[in-house]
């Protein structure tokens, strides 16, 4: 006869279920206290780093002082609610996994910004105008930079360290509302990363660039974006730049009209003459196809020292859409039959001037005088903050490319993005790129238009990196009649009137090979080099008025897939679309 009881062994099970679940109820409410807490957190950094931003950019750094004591309260007590063991048990969770991770991961970046750079910046700050960086009467004092080195370079580390932790954020495997705040945490790291890295670089390299060990000449290359190279534009105007114990001064002008072909190459590296023959090193105008500055500027360099002579010690590339940016600082500048505002500068410069002034000639002597009357006015007339804001912003769409004949300089220089280089493939990020090279022989590629998406996965079993480049030429209809000769290249060089010919590049990952390759669907003849460990597939496209084309490849095997994949380009007149979506194998 039963006394109603359960056998032991149920009555243990039952136990059992009821305690896992009493600690299942307990361990949900506790992530979810704490999760509160730390979104609650999270969102008094973000609020605080307006404010921050804010008081810096007004000068007021007694009121950023409690402001940045507060984000970094916030940013602990984030990173604390969000590190222990039963939040990361709650990591690993299939489908809210991804969530947790990402949330303890923003916390983890927001923390150490917080600490390992805005600290040390901040005491930077209170003992040097970095809005200024010395800058006063056209003179930049090089005295203070040696004491801000050292803690601008360690908030330059941290939040270099930053911006790659948030990278590797899998934001796609996250809900809407948190992928946007990690998108918007990738783009707050990135410009501080970028604008700290110049201030660094600055600190270390201005003292001795500026002539403040003895006096330095470089040599200011200006490129024209209406008619494409691989850095941004080909040549159209040249100087030369004294600088002497900080002061910098305009020595000669000159065009390319005072360089002509050479009969026999400078020396170029294979990659550059697998892609453009020997081009480059016989016309000063296409130097700029070289995909790496450290070639090219050494290239220009010797150009220069070869119609007038002199020591070179470095040099600067520009393209035009920089002129906007400075006029930011600067405000409206008159030159030729042209008054400039930053809103139409980059449509006078590029586009209008050859309507107006038909004379080649004429043009030439009006970008002399633009560029003469631009820097003279950054150099004497911008306010230091707002001319430093727009360099750093030109320097941060790739603008502005630096090469150094000294040793020590380029080291720095090719580490950074000033230099021009083809940064290394990390464990958390890999490179891939597009370089647009103008054929057309004119300046209609200010009418051209991109788009570029990347996806990485696996396609039958293989690590797989796929890139995709759409390029449109946006010409009227009727651009054979109603541009200029000189725009549309009247057919001068084999390609009719209003259509755009160009040298689209696109390599891939270090290691990785091409392994399916397709223009509109269809398979075409290219051209194939090597950039260092990377493959490289180039094709030719002719475009007429209001056509478009799409190229896509996947690059296959060591370096392809899985890591986050940054994408470096030739800089447009209108910086190109650029989109991550989920792979969708064409092979």
């Amino acid at each position: 006869m039963s006394d109603g009881r359960l056998p032991v062994r149920r009555r243990w099970i039952g136990w059992t279920v009821g305690i896992l679940l009493s600690l299942l109820v307990v361990a949900v409410g506790w992530v979810a206290i704490r999760g509160i807490g730390a979104v609650n957190d999270l969102q008094q950094v973000a609020k605080g780093a307006t404010q921050l931003k804010a008081s810096i950019a007004s000068g007021d750094l007694e009121g950023a002082q409690p402001v940045a004591r507060s984000i970094a309260r916030n940013a602990a007590s984030a990173h604390e609610l969000t590190s222990d063991p039963v939040w990361h048990a709650f990591g690993i969770v299939p489908w809210l996994g991804p969530n947790f991770r990402a949330v303890s991961e923003i916390a983890e970046v927001a923390d150490a910004v917080s600490t390992d750079a805005l600290t040390p910046l901040l005491e930077v700050a209170g003992d040097f105008d970095l809005a200024s960086l010395g800058f006063a009467g056209g003179t930049i004092d090089l005295a203070p930079f040696a004491e801000i080195a050292e803690p601008l370079g360690t908030a330059d580390t941290a939040l270099s360290a930053a911006q790659l932790q948030v990278k590797r954020i899998d934001a796609d495997a996250t809900l809407p509302p948190l992928a946007d705040a990690i998108g918007q945490m990738r783009s707050a790291v990135t410009e501080a990363a970028t604008a700290v890295g110049s201030l660094h670089g600055a600190a270390v390299l201005l003292p001795t660039m500026l002539g403040g060990e003895g006096p330095r000449n470089y040599v200011l290359a200006m490129q024209n974006n209406a008619e494409l190279r691989s850095s941004g534009g080909i040549i159209g105007s040249i100087a030369l730049l004294h600088a002497e114990g900080g002061r910098i001064t305009l020595q000669t002008q000159a065009s390319t009209r005072d360089f002509p072909g050479l009969d026999v190459s400078l020396p170029l590296s294979e990659s550059t003459i697998a892609l453009f023959e020997d081009r480059p090193g016989r016309y000063l105008q296409n130097v700029t196809n070289i995909p790496d500055f450290t070639e090219a500027g050494e290239t220009i360099a010797a150009r220069w020292q070869g119609r007038f002579g002199g020591t070179v010690d470095g040099v600067i590339a520009v393209d035009a859409v920089v002129a906007k940016h400075l006029m930011e600082a600067t405000g409206d500048l008159a030159f030729g039959p042209f008054t400039a505002t930053s809103e139409n500068v980059t449509d006078i410069l590029l586009s209008e001037i050859y309507a107006v002034v038909p004379d080649p000639v004429v043009q030439d002597q009006i970008f002399a005088q633009a560029a003469g009357a631009l820097f003279g006015a950054a150099l004497s007339g911008a306010e230091p903050k707002a001319l430093i804001g727009a360099l750093a912003e030109a320097a941060g769409e790739g603008r502005i490319r630096i090469w150094s004949a000294h040793e020590d300089e380029e080291a720095l220089l090719a580490s950074s993005a000033l230099g021009g280089t083809i940064p290394e493939d990390g464990a958390d990020a890999t490179y891939v790129g597009v370089l647009m090279n103008d054929t057309t022989g004119a300046k209609m590629d200010y009418y051209t238009r991109a788009a570029i998406t990347t996806a990485i996965g696996t396609c039958q079993g293989t690590p797989t990196t796929q890139v995709r480049v759409s390029w449109t030429n946006t010409a009227p209809a009727d651009a054979a009649t109603s541009l200029p000769a000189y725009v549309t290249g009247d057919g001068f060089y084999g390609v009719p009137p209003g259509t755009v010919r160009t040298l689209i590049a696109i390599y891939g990952p270090e290691g990785a090979t091409p392994a399916h390759v397709d223009r509109d669907g269809e398979e075409e003849g290219v051209q194939t080099a090597m950039l260092g460990d990377r493959s490289v597939v180039q094709h030719e496209v002719s475009l007429a008025p209001g056509e478009s084309t799409t190229i896509t490849i996947e690059f296959q095997g060591t370096g392809a897939g899985e890591r986050f994949t940054e994408v470096l380009h030739t800089p447009l007149i209108e910086a190109p679309d650029t989109t991550r979506e989920p792979l969708r194998c064409a092979s």
